[in-house]
C-alpha cells in the first residue's frame, strides 16, 4: 500500500521534495526539530515584507507625523505605532498557529456571525468612529479596530466551511449558491453603510473565489461574475463621490488640484523615483504633498525612493507568497482536507486581490480604493490580521507536511 508522501509526490510530481525542510529525502535528521516543519522561505518572505514595510512607514510618515498637532509634532509616532502592531501581531499570529485546522472548521460560521456583529455594531451611533466620513472604527482606548479587516479572513473560513458542508449541492442554484449569496450580500449592505467599498469588492472576489474552487457549477459562476459587474455598474451610476472617482482615474491631470490631486502626485513619485529612486527618506511626494502616504499610498513613496527597481521586488515577493500559499492548497488538496485546502488558498486570493488592487491604484490603472498594501501600510486592525491570516497559512503547510510524514496533523 502506498504511503501518503509518496501518493502526494505521485499527484505533484516532486512537491513532497520541494516543500522539503524535512519532508524529502536527506531531511530526516533535521525533521526532528519544530522549525524543519515549518516553510522557512515563506516565514522569511513575509518577515521581510513585515519589516521593509515599517521601514517605509516611518521613511513616508516623518514630516507629517512632526507637523500634525494630532500626533504631538513627534516624528517617531507613527513608527512606534506601527512596530506596536508587529508586536502584536506576532503574538496573535503565534497564538493563531496553535490552533488546528479542525477547530477553525468548527468555529468558522460562529466567527462569521461575531465579524457580523462587529460590523453592525461599528455602525452604531456613539460606537462606531468616523473619520473623514467613513465610520468603520470602533474605539479599544490606546486603539481602533476595523471589523472589516476582521470579517476578510472570517469570510475566507466561512467560505471555506460553507462549501465543504454543501459539497454535494454546489451545482444548485437553490440550495448550493443562494444562502452564501444572502449572506455575502448582507455582509456587502453592511460595509457600504460605513462605507467601505474596497473592503467589500475583496471580500465578495475572495468569497467568490473560494466558491469557485470547491466546485460551484460554471454556470452559476459566470452569471455570479455578470450580476457583480453589473451591481457595481449600478453602485458607480448612482454615486456622485465614485462617478468624481472613476472620472479623476481616468484623466487625473484634467483636475490634478482637484479630484485627480492623489493620483497626480502618485505618478509624479513614480516619475521621479525613475530605475534606482532617489534615496531611503529623500522622498518630496510624502512632504505634505501625496496623501495618505503612510497608508494606502505607500507603494508611491517605495516607488520615489527605491525606484523602478524597489518596486519589482515587492512585487515579485508578493507574486511569490501568493504563488507559494496556492501551492500548499493544493497539497492539502492531495492529502484530502478540503478545508484548509480552500483556506489557503481563500488567503492567497485575498493577498493576490488586494496588493493588486493597491498597486494597481497606485500606478492608476484603477480607480482610488480604501485599501491598504497587505503586510506593508500602516494599520493596526489591518497588519494583526494580515499576521493571522499567515498563521493559518502556515499552520495548513504544517499539518500537510506532518501529514507526510506519516504523524498526525
Amino acid at each position: 500500500m502506498p504511503s501518503v508522501a509518496s501518493t502526494v509526490q505521485g499527484k505533484f510530481g516532486k512537491t513532497a521534495r520541494f516543500t522539503g525542510f524535512g519532508i524529502g529525502s536527506g531531511g530526516a535528521g533535521r525533521a526532528s526539530s519544530r522549525f524543519s516543519e515549518l516553510d522557512e522561505a515563506l516565514l522569511w518572505v513575509a518577515v521581510l515584507l513585515l519589516l521593509i514595510g515599517l521601514v517605509m512607514v516611518y521613511s513616508s510618515s516623518i514630516a507629517f507625523a512632526e507637523g500634525s498637532k494630532f500626533t504631538g509634532y513627534r516624528a517617531n509616532y507613527f513608527l512606534i505605532r506601527h512596530a506596536a502592531s508587529l508586536a502584536i501581531g506576532a503574538i496573535a499570529a503565534w497564538v493563531v498557529f496553535q490552533v488546528p485546522m479542525a477547530v477553525w472548521q468548527r468555529f468558522a460560521l460562529p466567527l462569521f456571525l461575531f465579524g457580523v456583529a462587529l460590523l453592525v455594531l461599528v455602525l452604531v451611533p456613539g460606537i462606531g468612529r468616523s473619520v473623514n466620513g467613513a465610520q468603520r472604527w470602533i474605539p479599544l482606548g490606546i486603539s481602533n479596530l476595523q471589523p472589516s479587516e476582521l470579517m476578510k479572513l472570517f469570510a475566507i473560513l466561512y467560505a471555506a466551511d460553507y462549501t465543504v458542508r454543501k459539497a454535494a449541492v454546489m451545482h444548485s442554484f437553490k440550495q448550493g449558491f443562494m444562502p452564501m449569496a444572502i449572506a455575502m450580500v448582507f455582509v456587502g449592505w453592511l460595509l457600504l453603510r460605513e462605507p467601505d467599498m474596497g473592503a467589500f469588492v475583496v471580500i465578495v472576489a475572495v468569497a467568490v473565489g473560494v466558491l469557485f474552487l470547491g466546485g460551484m457549477n460554471a454556470r452559476l459562476f459566470f452569471g455570479l461574475i455578470l450580476f457583480l459587474l453589473a451591481s457595481f455598474a449600478l453602485l458607480i451610476m448612482f454615486s456622485e463621490y465614485r462617478r468624481q472617482r472613476i472620472v479623476g482615474f481616468m484623466d487625473p491631470w484634467s483636475d490634478a488640484y482637484g479630484k485627480g490631486y492623489q493620483l497626480s502626485h502618485a505618478l509624479i513619485a513614480f516619475g521621479r523615483g525613475e530605475w534606482f529612486g532617489v534615496g531611503l527618506g529623500n522622498s518630496l511626494e510624502k512632504l505634505f504633498y501625496l496623501p495618505e502616504a503612510h497608508t494606502d499610498f505607500l507603494l508611491a513613496v517605495i516607488a520615489e525612493e527605491l525606484g523602478f527597481v524597489g518596486v519589482i521586488v515587492i512585487i515579485l515577493m508578493f507574486f511569490w507568497l501568493t504563488r507559494r500559499a496556492f501551492e500548499i492548497g493544493r497539497q492539502a488538496l492531495a492529502l484530502e482536507r478540503t478545508f484548509a485546502a480552500l483556506v489557503a488558498q481563500g488567503v492567497a486570493l485575498w493577498i493576490g486581490v488586494q496588493t493588486l488592487i493597491n498597486m494597481g491604484v497606485n500606478m492608476g490603472l484603477l480607480p482610488t480604493k480604501g485599501l491598504t498594501l497587505p503586510l506593508m501600510s500602516f494599520g493596526g486592525s489591518g497588519i494583526l490580521v494580515n499576521c493571522m491570516a499567515l498563521a493559518v497559512l502556515v499552520r495548513v503547510d504544517y499539518e500537510n507536511r506532518r501529514l507526510m510524514r506519516g504523524l498526525k496533523a
